[in-house]
């Protein structure tokens, strides 16, 4: 048992490292963001002076700044799944006569969601300057609680358009603000949230087609195996019928990398899949990440969300935004 929990440990440790930068998004006020603060407080008494101030910029420059450090490693984690799928389950599956259609289908999704991945990285998603200020003051009403009528960003020089923040990695702010996602390298706003909740979508899918074709391929092989109906002696010296723990224990050493595989893109299937659900939630009731977590923070009953056109009507504006990009360019 040590190898398995050692190998779930292993697993959790890098989800919940991925899950905290998800959280973390470029919000200087996020939790996580308040953590590296006080650890970076806590090693400045132990660090020199010039070995602390390194890594505040380091830190800094991951957090802060815009790079493509996540997004080169979330293509690497991407080129590291398929190339064990392609290189093991791909071949083992065309051995145990899986259907080809089935096998090709997570190569269909990869496409898709390279796709949704360009578009979210490359469109702007509202950015907000002095020339076109004007055409986005009107799109919104304010509400007067979470946006002001006649705020100015300090940052920007600019009036803030209701349901627009300022982005400190990206140095603007932006239309309909959402977030800034760290793994495609952009602010989601008015402009590509819906090819970001396809991005979502994709990946979810890719994530639980990945599973679903690999988890049976292990239990093809158990079942032509009859490892279920062998007996094993533990390390007592008696012998006892073969169960789950002890067909996961063989299977690992049997197929390490193939099962270390399905436990990443088993959990995050389930991760991508909840992100997807609230994404998509938050689009039918027309509120943004930012507008559902700062209404968190206000008292019970003092928000109301005023955007709400209903479920048909908040769908179409995020497919088709109030503001076009080709009006913002006139």
């Amino acid at each position: 048992m040590d190898f398995l929990a050692l190998f779930l440990l292993y697993v959790l440790l890098v989800l919940l490292s991925v899950l905290l930068v998800c959280l973390y998004q470029g919000r200087k006020h996020s939790w996580p963001s308040r953590t590296l603060d006080w650890l970076a407080q806590g090693l400045s008494r132990l660090l020199p002076a010039h070995v602390h101030g390194a890594a505040q910029r380091l830190l800094d420059r991951l957090f802060r700044t815009r790079h493509s450090l996540f997004v080169a490693l979330h293509l690497a984690l991407e080129g590291l799944v398929y190339g064990e799928y392609t290189w093991e389950v791909f071949g083992y599956c065309q051995d145990l006569e899986f259907g080809l259609p089935l096998l090709l289908l997570p190569y269909l999704l990869l496409t898709v969601n390279m796709g949704c991945f360009v578009l979210c990285s490359r469109t702007d998603p509202g950015t907000i300057t002095k020339s076109n200020q004007a055409l986005f003051l009107h799109t919104y009403a304010y509400d007067e609680l979470m946006f002001e009528r006649g705020a100015r960003c300090a940052a920007c020089s600019t009036g803030k358009p209701a349901r627009s923040k300022h982005c400190g990695v990206c140095r603007a702010c932006v239309h309909r603000f959402d977030h800034h996602c760290v793994w495609v390298n952009n602010c989601i706003g008015a402009f590509n949230a819906r090819y970001f909740l396809l991005y979502l979508l994709s990946l979810s899918a890719m994530a639980s087609a990945l599973t679903a074709i690999t988890a049976a391929f292990l239990l093809q092989v158990v079942a032509l195996s009859n490892l279920m109906l062998g007996y094993y002696t533990d390390e007592q010296g008696q012998e006892r019928p073969v169960d789950a723990v002890f067909v996961i224990q063989h299977l690992f050493l049997t197929f390490p990398r193939v099962v270390f595989m399905l436990g990443f893109v088993l959990v995050l299937a389930v991760i991508l899949s909840s992100y997807f659900c609230f994404g998509l939630y938050l689009a039918l009731v027309n509120q943004t990440s930012y507008e559902w977590f700062k209404a968190r923070r206000l008292q019970s009953g003092a928000y109301a969300n005023i955007y709400s056109r209903g479920l048909w009507g908040n769908l179409v504006e995020i497919a088709k935004p109030l503001t076009s990009p080709k009006a913002k360019r006139r």
